[in-house]
């Protein structure tokens, strides 16, 4: 297994390691959604060496866990699966890709005649039509997830006319569903289905997966690869300098880009077959001991 010395500098081409891009959910959290002291110390340690640490997540950044909001160290995140790359110094969006505001109305009216329940990000919150909120607990596939859905998330009369009467307030960061979890095949079905109709009518939608049952769709552009490489060239940098853990395929695009792309154990197979490493798993400090083997080890 090849790797970085303690510059950061691979032994197989990669650049020296400025940056080091890290999904939440399955990969610098464990199950718990907790910050492993394992894992804090290790990216405490990168920071003092001058790495950017760059959390990188399907949520909006206030929705992020607050242990990971509270590290001092970091000062940017890729947010909302890519749509946007956040500078909380100056409280200001560096990369925004989002949906147009009619084409989100036209996909939510499919999702109107579909057997699932689904909100909206924009303005970096959460939306959704109360009555969806309500049935919420026979679609979230664990208590964190229903957290998050009655938490972070306004209920509306109706979303799609929420969205139409405050038009001035912009398009929308990212359409989230989740199909019923009582019935895996039925779900499965009906996401199938949902991504067959998204990508024949909106081939400008990018559709990805963070859990079993759900789907994420963001403007194709809107994609944490992509993020990662704006961000880069923004800090005058290229993917070559960057590191980026992930284990879900909303991950995908980030783990295959970077220079140093790591997969951890417990992720999804397609995200493996594209990392250049892959670590321990996410309950086993995976990231710590990663940052440790290629940054510190090598």
């Amino acid at each position: 297994m090849s790797g970085a010395d303690a510059t950061g500098r691979g032994s197989d081409g990669m650049g020296e390691i400025r940056i080091i891009a890290l999904d939440l959910d399955g990969t610098l959290l464990d199950s718990d959604k907790n910050l492993p002291a394992a894992n804090r110390a290790a990216l405490e340690r990168a920071a003092a060496a001058g790495i950017h640490v760059v959390p990188t997540t399907g949520r909006f950044f206030g929705m992020m866990p607050q242990a990971v909001r509270d590290l001092p160290f970091v000062r940017y995140a890729i947010t909302i699966n890519g749509a946007q790359v956040y500078d909380r110094e100056t409280d200001s969006a560096i990369v925004r890709d989002e949906i147009p505001l009619a084409t989100a109305l036209e996909v939510m009216e499919i999702l109107d005649g579909c057997d699932v329940v689904y909100d909206c990000y924009r303005g970096n919150w959460g939306w959704m039509t109360a009555s969806h909120q309500d049935r919420a607990e026979a679609y979230a596939t664990n208590v964190h997830y229903l957290k998050m859905v009655r938490e972070f998330r306004n209920p509306v009369p109706d979303l799609k006319t929420h969205l139409r009467s405050t038009a001035a307030d912009g398009d929308v960061q990212k359409i989230m569903l989740f199909a019923r979890k009582d019935d895996p095949e039925a779900a499965a079905a009906t996401l199938d289905a949902v991504k067959r109709t998204v990508a024949e009518r909106f081939p400008e939608i990018r559709a990805t997966s963070s859990t079993w049952n759900n789907i994420e769709l963001n403007i194709a552009s809107a994609h944490k690869g992509n993020a990662l490489r704006r961000f880069a060239q923004h800090l005058g940098l290229g993917l070559e300098n960057c590191m980026a853990f992930g284990d879900g395929m909303n991950d995908f695009t980030m783990v295959e880009a970077a220079g140093l792309g790591v997969a951890m154990e417990n992720a999804d197979p397609e995200v493996k077959r594209v990392a250049k490493y892959v670590a321990p798993s996410n309950d086993d400090c995976g990231v710590a001991k990663g940052i440790e083997e290629w940054i510190f080890s090598r």
